[in-house]
């Protein structure tokens, strides 16, 4: 058996045809692969926002009720180790600039071989000291100079990153043709933040009028109406975004071009899904991490090519999440499933459309709210005031941008205090959300909490605590009964008012 993962970071649902139509970018590469597979309606986040959302893959269970942004821990039961247990041979390639920051340890060290391209975002390559030529006096948004560095360095297209991941994930391809029994994960990075795209790609979208690539680069993290920002350039960013959309999709065509040159696309499974949505203006936001987790941010794409193409074009409305793609890769391979994995094999939805997944969903950023839907209903919990009691567990102390810990040494205890494992884990008071770029005041975006039936109301504009008693006490229900089978510190009731 081979599988392929490919993630594309960033990749929001309304992006591509196949699930909005009307909205979607132009993504024909990714249209006739969903032609090939089966589409998944109901697919939802689990920790957010990128290095979270990958321990959920890597470890088949929730990582934001414990802890915020952080590594591999050492008795984490991985997807890669199983696999490589089992005899497969695994690999990634990637740009994600995230895996070789602190707090983005260990991940690529758990494959046979991987390969990183960098240039990414703020990734510290580049080693000028004066500040680049193409640094803008005036811009809407933020650059960084070490990007306006990176950049200079890719002249064309190809040279890019997530090009570059990609053409390497076809490389793979070459060399193993003929190969079974691996694991190939391609992580682009594209279509992430900043939305740095060639202008053909752009010329698909009405072109730059007048606002230079150069210079706008990541829009802030706050809502447009804190902004000086005109409309027309949220209407700007809406279009690069797009854009970028496009390039990674023709990029993303060539590797599957590539396994059906080697005749290996029919008898391999391929699962297209992303860590996250974004905020491009709609509910007068801009960004991630601060507000609810809207459907913007939290409904995704999933798309899987079973082997043999069972089950091509058609939906599927089971409720899907990250921890899934871990038994199912390993039920793909016919290796064991460790009991540590909370997550539901997909591979029954091969040959059996009724076949179960899972109740419900929880999703959120450690120390914000921690949310639920059951396909039909969202809910989010909101803290109570003040947000405690609240704590981050980890035997590896680091964190996005810094240690854990630095701030409260005095408080610091540790002891064996994950029912799950018996490994002792330092224990950190919170104060506030460790992963929220630019917001102080973030807690005050999600002060209430709020209900929606998708059914009637996708668009989540009438928040229904207060309004339906009988759903609202329903999903507090089902929000209690996965804090328990997810075997959340037990505080998190009382930080959420549920106790």
């Amino acid at each position: 058996m081979r599988t392929v993962l490919v993630l594309m970071d960033t990749l929001r649902r309304d992006a591509l045809s196949c699930y909005c139509p009307e909205r979607s970018a132009r993504t024909p590469n990714l249209e006739a692969f969903a032609q090939d597979s089966v589409v998944f309606d109901n697919h939802w986040i689990g920790s957010a926002p990128c290095m979270p959302a990958r321990r959920d893959i890597m470890c088949g269970r929730y990582n934001f009720l414990e802890r915020p942004w952080g590594p591999v821990e050492p008795f984490d039961v991985t997807l890669v180790d199983t696999l490589r247990a089992g005899g497969v041979y695994t690999c990634i390639k990637t740009d994600h600039c995230h895996y070789e920051r602190t707090g983005g340890e260990g991940y690529l060290q758990l494959f046979n071989t991987f390969e990183y391209f960098r240039g990414q975002e703020g990734d510290p390559w580049i080693s000028r000291i004066d500040e680049p030529d193409n640094m803008p006096e005036t811009f809407y948004g933020r650059v960084r100079e070490q990007y306006q560095k990176n950049r200079a360095t890719w002249p064309n297209e190809e040279d890019m990153p997530s090009p570059r991941t990609f053409r390497a994930a076809c490389d793979f391809v070459d060399q193993n043709a003929g190969d079974d029994d691996f694991f190939l994960m391609v992580e682009a990075f594209d279509p992430h933040e900043p939305f740095d795209v060639p202008d053909r790609y752009m010329d698909e979208y009405g072109g730059n009028e007048g606002l230079d690539r150069d210079y706008f680069e990541i829009p802030p993290y706050k809502r447009v109406s804190d902004t000086d920002i005109p409309q027309s350039a949220v209407d700007y960013v809406q279009r690069r975004y797009k854009a970028l959309v496009t390039m990674t999709d023709h990029w993303f065509g060539t590797l599957i071009d590539k396994l059906k040159e080697k005749d290996m696309y029919e008898g391999t499974t391929i699962i297209v899904t992303t860590d996250h949505g974004y905020f491009l203006g709609s509910r007068d936001y801009l960004g991630k991490n601060y507000m609810h987790m809207y459907n913007e941010m939290a409904h995704l794409p999933l798309i899987v090519k079973f082997p043999g193409g069972e089950r091509a074009g058609e939906r599927a409305r089971q409720l899907t999440q990250a921890i899934d793609i871990m038994p199912t890769v390993l039920e793909a391979h016919g290796c064991p499933v460790p009991d540590t994995v909370m997550g539901t094999s997909l591979m029954p939805l091969a040959t059996d459309a009724e076949a179960p997944t899972r109740e419900y969903g929880l999703y959120g950023v450690h120390a914000m709210t921690v949310n639920v839907t059951d396909g039909r209903y969202t809910y989010f919990r909101a803290p109570v005031p003040g947000n405690q009691p609240c704590y981050e567990y980890a035997a590896i102390p680091h964190t996005i941008r810094k240690k854990m810990g630095t701030d409260c040494v005095d408080e610091i205890e540790m002891g064996r205090f994950l029912s799950w494992t018996d490994y002792p884990v330092y224990k950190f008071p919170c104060r506030k959300p460790a992963n929220i770029d630019q917001r102080e005041d973030c807690l005050e975006e999600v002060h209430d909490s709020m209900l929606f039936d998708l059914s009637t109301d996708y668009a989540q504009e009438h928040n229904l605590v207060g309004v339906d008693g009988k759903a609202e006490e329903r999903m507090i229900e089902l929000l209690k009964r996965g804090l328990v089978e997810h075997a959340a510190p037990a505080e998190q009731f009382e930080r959420l008012g549920l106790s």
